[in-house]
């Protein structure tokens, strides 16, 4: 079996995901290709990954990218996770992830409601209608927010409390519901932030007047196939564990996938796992780098098995859900973590010992750092140890 070291897949992080300072881009939609999608349930995550992968970008350029040249799209995607992906890549993800996730999600909403007794017995056809009006009155409008569509469709003020017997209940109107749902059936998009680069509260547009064009109709297990295929591209090799978990398919759907791919089986330090048959080339080591992620960055959400790349840093630097904060790299492994204090200084803390050379280059991309965020102070939407001690 064909060998592949840990050295190589350090490597490969640098050149393919653009964190050596000789790969980085000057192209937001360049970058986000790079790396497949960029995760966005953080939406400071965003702009934050392509500035540390590019040359002079930050959230004016990220901005034009997502919502003025539309090369960029905010949508759910893999594991019912918010990402931002190529718009050339939108049907894929929809054909491969999208529809499945509407039709889960309309079976979990017309539920609740049946509990609730709304729909006179037929849930999900009031659900249905509730939905086609909403975007009907999208489609008027052209572009709208949840408060200002509810004014026209009075039943998205609809209340339903999901967990009635629990303490931490309260009922809430289901104004997104329908909007998410409208969004996985690939009908409407967000579009503008209600407020700063960092805001999780969207405007929403029509698919057909934001999109280059329609979605298309592919097969769902050949969207699955190019999926993997350029997944496999940027992560690759790993092991076939980790495509499971990055897509949230099942193992059949996964296999399937692969089945239309050309992969040779590689040992990775002992652990078998799948590289593209024409990748078996050896990268070329990049300079010596380091570069400052921000939490949820799409590197080290990239895998499931993370210690050839994170050591013994993990009870630091991730949540007890499995979220990663800020992170700070050197040559292909996690060295530390770094934080934003409310005055805008950012703070680092190396974690093991990686010498003057080293921590030069981390110095270098903190000061690079300070200049990505302007006037905005955002704060991780998930809070690890070591960020919290840091802003402490």
């Amino acid at each position: 079996m064909y060998s592949i070291s840990t050295a190589q897949r350090r490597a490969r992080i640098g050149v393919r995901h653009r964190l050596s300072g000789a790969h980085r881009s000057a192209d937001p939609a360049e970058i986000t290709r790079s790396m497949v999608v960029l995760h966005a349930t953080d939406p400071a995550t965003v702009h934050l990954s392509v500035a540390a992968r590019g040359h002079d970008l930050g959230p004016v350029q990220v901005e034009q990218a997502l919502y003025e040249d539309r090369s960029l799209v905010r949508m759910l995607a893999m594991r019912r996770t918010m990402f931002v992906a190529p718009v050339d890549l939108v049907p894929v993800l929809h054909a491969s992830c999208g529809t499945d996730l509407a039709a889960r999600q309309r079976r979990t909403y017309a539920r609740y409601l049946e509990q609730a007794g709304i729909g006179a017995g037929d849930a999900p056809g009031w659900l249905a209608e509730v939905a086609e009006r909403t975007h009907r009155a999208l489609l008027a409008r052209g572009s709208a927010t949840g408060a200002q569509l509810s004014k026209d469709v009075p039943e998205l003020r609809t209340q339903i409390d999901t967990a009635p017997e629990k303490p931490y209940s309260r009922a809430t109107n289901i104004t997104s519901w329908v909007l998410v749902l409208l969004g996985t059936e690939g009908r409407i998009v967000r579009a503008r932030p209600n407020g700063t680069w960092s805001s999780s509260q969207y405007s929403w547009a029509p698919v057909e007047s934001w999109l280059p064009g329609p979605l298309g109709d592919i097969e769902a297990e050949a969207a699955r196939t190019e999926l993997v295929r350029a997944w496999l591209h940027t992560f690759g090799p790993a092991p076939i564990g980790d495509i499971k978990w990055w897509t949230g398919w099942t193992l059949g759907q996964v296999r399937k996938a692969l089945a239309g791919i050309d992969t040779v089986e590689v040992d990775l330090d002992g652990t078998p796992g799948l590289i593209l048959a024409g990748d078996l080339e050896p990268v070329p080591d990049p300079p010596p780098w380091a570069v400052l992620l921000p939490a949820l960055d799409p590197t080290p959400m990239g895998w499931q098995s993370r210690s050839w790349y994170l050591g013994e840093h993990q009870p630091r630097l991730f949540d007890r859900n499995g979220n990663i904060g800020p992170s700070i790299w050197y040559d292909g492994r996690i060295v530390g973590g770094w934080a934003q204090r409310k005055d805008g200084e950012i703070v680092t803390r190396i974690l093991e010992d990686i010498g003057a050379e080293a921590q030069s280059l981390v110095a270098a991309e903190a000061e690079r750092a300070a200049g990505w965020f302007g006037a905005v102070r955002p704060i991780p939407r998930f809070r690890t140890p070591l960020e919290r001690e840091l802003t402490a």
